[in-house]
């Protein structure tokens, strides 16, 4: 589903990417961001539209973190009376983190801070006794687990509306995830591991995180997961670079110098572009981050590697925001 906007930009019902074909043909609609794909409808407001409000569901884990933005409808048999839940999924993404790459950096700093005490260098001491960790204070690694997964259902507040969260419980609790009312102003409810378990076998779905998000909450057997979505998207973490003017060695010396701007031609490293290269080995039409040099030949990376092309050969899509899009398919069968 596409996430659709007011004329204002406040967030409406989802719609399907069809209808959002005709809407931006006919001249009603334009593209606000491509991944996720969201548009503004010119001619719309939402005090004149009917928005019934969604959830989203989250499934934490060490690696990757499960979310998905689901719409429940109750349905009564006439017959017989009986209230059942159709369960709707409308949007699934796969939020990939970079604990292990964070955790291995520090890693790397601190030998070569300890290399340059214990060589024959000038004296350098450490500094830990004038250091205090703050109250709530997490490992980078973890903690940047919990900015990331925060800023992604912020994201998608912007995008849908959003009017309750579901939680599973992780090793750490939800005040230590950062969600709560407080931070995002909304009902925010915790359910454990092995009621999602339960939920998962009941709909017969298959394990991942993002169909572990669609199951967690309220999915007795009076509900019913009637759709779920066909193609998940995967937001990898991968940073906004570093402050660091040099590339080093393995004993921590500089190699190399890196130029102090940071745009090249139009391009920035991280933004998403779309390259048509019209000759050589990787001729044809590419998508995906680019890493930008001053001569202008850019590199934009591609499924299985990398292609180099000249900047006069790339499209802006999206500006970098410190996330890698990618798109796969969703098979729910167990």
């Amino acid at each position: 589903m596409v996430a659709v906007l007011d004329r204002n930009g406040c967030p409406l019902m989802p719609c399907h990417p069809a209808r959002a074909r005709r809407l931006m043909a006919g001249g009603r609609a334009v593209v606000v961001k491509t991944a996720p794909f969201v548009i503004r409808l010119k001619d719309r407001v939402a005090e004149s539209s009917e928005v019934s409000g969604v959830a989203v569901r989250i499934d934490p884990g060490s690696k990757g973190t499960g979310i998905a933005v689901t719409a429940d409808v109750e349905c009564s048999d006439r017959v017989s009376g009986e209230v059942t839940t159709s369960r709707r999924g409308l949007h699934a993404t796969e939020l990939q983190h970079r604990g292990a790459q964070i955790h291995k950096s520090m890693r790397q700093r601190a030998d070569h801070r300890r290399r340059r005490r214990g060589a024959n260098l000038r004296f350098r001491a450490p500094r830990f006794l004038n250091r205090s960790r703050p109250k709530g204070w997490l490992a980078p690694s973890l903690q940047h687990r919990v900015d990331t997964t925060l800023s992604t259902v912020a994201r998608l507040t912007r995008w849908f509306p959003v009017t309750e969260l579901h939680v599973e419980r992780a090793a750490f609790d939800t005040a230590a995830l950062g969600l709560d009312l407080e931070s995002l102003g909304l009902p925010l409810s915790a359910w454990s591991g092995g009621r999602t378990k339960y939920n998962r076998s009941m709909q017969g779905l298959a394990k991942s995180h993002t169909l572990d998000a669609l199951a967690v909450g309220e999915a007795g057997p009076s509900t019913r997961v009637v759709r779920y979505p066909g193609t998940v998207l995967v937001t990898s973490a991968c940073g906004r670079g570093s402050y660091a003017r040099t590339r080093s060695d393995k004993h921590g010396f500089p190699r190399l110098y890196l130029p102090r701007q940071k745009q090249h031609h139009g391009f920035a490293t991280g933004d998403l572009v779309r390259a048509h290269i019209p000759r050589g080995k990787y001729r044809g039409t590419h998508t995906g981050r680019v890493a930008v040099r001053a001569s202008g030949t850019h590199r934009i990376s591609i499924p299985g590697g990398y292609a180099d092309t000249s900047h006069s050969n790339l499209r802006l899509l999206q500006r970098g925001d410190g996330y890698a899009y990618t798109m796969r398919k969703e098979d729910a069968r167990p």
